[in-house]
């Protein structure tokens, strides 16, 4: 059985992101905004579709979304709930007292976050009381202002310590190079710190590819947070697709990462789409349509992906992809051979495409329901430049000891500024990592018996598995 999800949204950022994602889950759930059936259903009727991994259901066929709304101003919260009329469950709603929001800066946001952590754990153990079979969260924030990286870093780590056992993933927007935050890369980097130490699995953005990719999907110069929003809302979509239409494979959160995250350290992923029909985004444009082999190969495009990358042949330490539309499975056979020739693994690491054939919504019927979309998620080597990014930002800032006063009232930084030096040791010792699982002989310590070893697969299971 799939179990349920939690969704936290964290900051501007992270409740713009939900908008544009409980919009495209409702479409595909047939569901109206206020949270009722667009279709009236039969006490016998089975429905195709698992509304229950992200939505709570009552008797009048009334659906309310298994979310939380964190802010420290209400001008985000309030734009979603005027979205969504009576959609969201009040009691998990919160918005700071004050409503002075955090200044972008991430001690005021972390302190607020710890100052109210029991009165968020309260609210969290209540929601999962409304749960059979509770398998964890998924937290949507901004990595660079005050809210979104201070509270959320905040919410993590009280969240992987409450409930350490349950599976906690993050969607993670990066910073663009014109951001008028000056002290963002002390904010990156203090949420860095919490994403490796206290999530499992970390699904990162950059709003300088997001720019990009929005640009050519709408056609737009005049790119907006909105398009670039409903991109990662496509992603999401794709991620939790085979939770919510449910098949024998992937029909969980720890059956989808097990497969792509090789070590507790190593579980940045980078997300790549690709085409954008009308079933994720509005005012798709028209475009060639594609076969299951083209969309495969072209998910490795650094055009498709969402970090921007300078590496043409970067290092693949495992690859999630999911389908949608008519597949034929002989274009998938002969697309993961193709990019098996293309794709650099290292030489410990299996060679397999895991590949989700994803089901297309009943009730999201658009012109473009036969047509083939892609996403993946890819454990790269290419994250590190991303990761670097952060640090050079930091170093730069650090040597100086620039704004460094905005964050000296902050709990974490009473005696000295030991916070900032252990985060950015933290984040080196991951690019540190990535590097060396570059090389062939990374899993030696680990993989001691032969019989542990990770070889290379050779043989095509696309009617097993959908793994080579």
């Amino acid at each position: 059985m799939t179990g349920e999800i939690i969704t936290l949204q964290i900051g501007q950022c992270g409740n713009q992101i939900g908008k544009e994602f409980w919009s495209q889950l409702i479409k595909e759930h047939g569901i109206d905004r206020n949270g009722q059936s667009v279709k009236e259903e039969q006490a016998d009727s089975v429905r195709e579709d698992d509304t229950s991994v992200f939505f709570r259901k009552d008797g009048q066929n009334r659906f309310t979304p298994r979310a939380f709304l964190f802010d420290l101003e209400p001008s985000a919260i309030g734009d979603v709930q005027t979205h969504f009329p009576g959609f969201f469950n009040e009691r998990n709603i919160w918005v700071s007292k004050d409503e002075l929001g955090a200044g972008n800066t991430w001690s005021k946001g972390y302190d607020y976050g710890v100052e109210s952590q029991e009165d968020f754990l309260n609210m969290i153990d209540k929601e999962i009381d409304a749960t059979e079979n509770f398998e964890g969260f998924q937290l949507l924030h901004s990595v660079a202002g005050g809210t979104g990286s201070g509270l959320g870093s905040s919410i993590l780590e009280a969240l992987s310590d409450r409930y350490h056992k349950k599976i906690v993933t993050t969607y993670s927007v990066f910073p663009s190079n014109e951001s008028e935050v000056v002290i963002q890369p002390y904010n990156t980097i203090l949420t860095l710190r919490r994403l490796i130490e206290n999530c499992d699995a970390s699904v990162v953005f950059d709003n300088n590819a997001l720019m990009n990719l929005a640009s050519r999907v709408f056609r737009d110069p005049n790119t907006s947070y909105q398009q670039t929003n409903q991109l990662i809302a496509s992603v999401q979509s794709s991620v939790s697709n085979s939770l919510r239409f449910p098949s024998y494979m992937y029909n969980s959160l720890s059956s989808i990462f097990s497969t792509i995250v090789p070590t507790a350290d190593l579980h940045f992923l980078v997300p790549s789409f690709t085409p954008f029909t009308s079933d994720f985004i509005s005012e798709a444009k028209e475009f060639k349509r594609n076969t299951a082999y083209d969309v495969i190969l072209d998910l490795f495009d650094k055009t498709n992906t969402m970090v921007t990358r300078s590496n043409e042949t970067p290092v693949y330490l495992g690859i999630f992809d999911s389908l949608v539309g008519s597949v034929d499975q002989n274009d998938v056979t002969r697309a993961i051979l193709k990019s098996q020739q293309r794709v650099k693994f290292p030489a410990w690491s299996s060679t397999a495409l895991h590949v989700n054939f994803g089901k297309k919504s009943i009730y999201n019927v658009s012109p473009n329901s036969d047509c083939v979309s892609g996403m993946m998620l890819a454990n790269t080597s290419s994250v590190t430049m991303l990761l670097q990014k952060a640090c050079s930002g930091f170093d730069v800032l650090f040597k100086k000891g620039a704004f460094l006063h905005m964050y000296q009232n902050g709990r974490m930084f009473q005696n000295d500024w030991e916070e900032f030096l252990e985060s950015r040791e933290t984040i080196q010792f991951v690019i540190d990592e990535y590097t060396a699982a570059e090389q062939e002989n990374y899993l030696d310590e680990v993989l001691i018996d032969e019989e542990n070893m990770v070889g290379v697969e050779d043989a095509v299971d696309v009617n097993g598995d959908n793994i080579i």
